[in-house]
């Protein structure tokens, strides 16, 4: 089924399907999309299978609309939103292929509940470990 209206509200992109029932994706999984301005957003074209922004090189599927994890996982929440942490560099630390990481962040595969919990571990430790520096007034 095709989506033939989209639009953009807060963190979402939205689209209306054919059969006139509504859908909605996180732009989390869309950088671009999600950093870029209304004009931006509005140049856009339905092609065959989706929907394509030239000037952004952005294409979104209309199948993509139907995925169970339209919404990212906790997991890949903290990866998407924090492009500042070296993917492979935290996965070496926790002694996984970074390829690996990057396909649960990219929602190619997913972790095992153990794993996942492993991860969310490790990225609590960083966390603990980040407030543990003392603040510039403390030197």
């Amino acid at each position: 089924m095709k989506i033939n209206k989209i639009w953009f509200d807060g963190d979402y992109i939205y689209g209306r399907k054919d059969d006139g029932t509504e859908c909605r994706q996180s732009l989390l999984w869309y950088r671009p999309l999600r950093t870029a301005s209304d004009s931006q957003r509005a140049k856009y074209r339905f092609g065959f299978d989706g929907i394509h922004w030239p000037e952004l090189d952005v294409d979104v599927s209309f199948e993509s609309f139907d995925y169970e994890d339209a919404e990212p996982s906790y997991l890949q929440r903290f990866f998407l939103t924090h492009p500042e942490i070296n993917v492979a560099g935290f996965a070496n630390s926790i002694g996984i292929n970074p390829s690996l990481l990057r396909n649960y962040i990219n929602g190619v595969k997913k972790p095992s509940k153990e794993r996942e919990a492993s991860i969310i571990q490790r990225i609590h430790a960083l966390g603990r470990e980040m407030l543990a520096i003392p603040s510039p007034a403390f030197l």
